[in-house]
């Protein structure tokens, strides 16, 4: 949390850590494959028996980033850590975090400015020099 945070209530800031709870306990739970579909921002607002707009002006405020922004870099953080970690076919990593793999690939781009592939040779050829 940044400098935000000390401008923010501390309710707002209880909310703003529950929303990362939540999202990061589903995202494990999508990286392991105990769940097979991402979870919706409502449903996280749901889960904190708060209305999606407030929940995302409570995150904004006390984070900096929208939610959706927040769970787009960890889905990133994730989909990088897999792709350097495992010899799991892009498709399946792809699959594991509910994208189809040409939408997984073009987010993974948009991103990180390398495909999905062109990051994981990056990275096993930086191994090998």
């Amino acid at each position: 949390m940044g400098n935000k945070e000390k401008n923010s209530s501390p309710r707002k800031i209880e909310i703003a850590k529950q929303f990362l709870f939540e999202l990061d306990k589903h995202l494990t739970e999508l990286k392991t494959g105990q769940v097979t579909k991402s979870i919706e921002l409502n449903e996280i607002a749901e889960r904190l028996f708060i209305v999606p707009n407030h929940m995302s002006d409570t995150v904004s405020e006390v984070f900096g980033k929208s939610p959706c922004e927040i769970y787009e870099n960890k889905l990133i953080e994730i989909s990088k850590e897999m792709l350097e970690n495992s010899n799991k076919p892009i498709n399946d990593i792809a699959r594991t975090l509910d994208y189809d793999p040409s939408n997984f690939t073009k987010f993974f781009k948009n991103y990180t400015g390398l495909t999905p592939s062109q990051y994981r040779k990056s990275k096993t050829e930086h191994l090998t020099i």
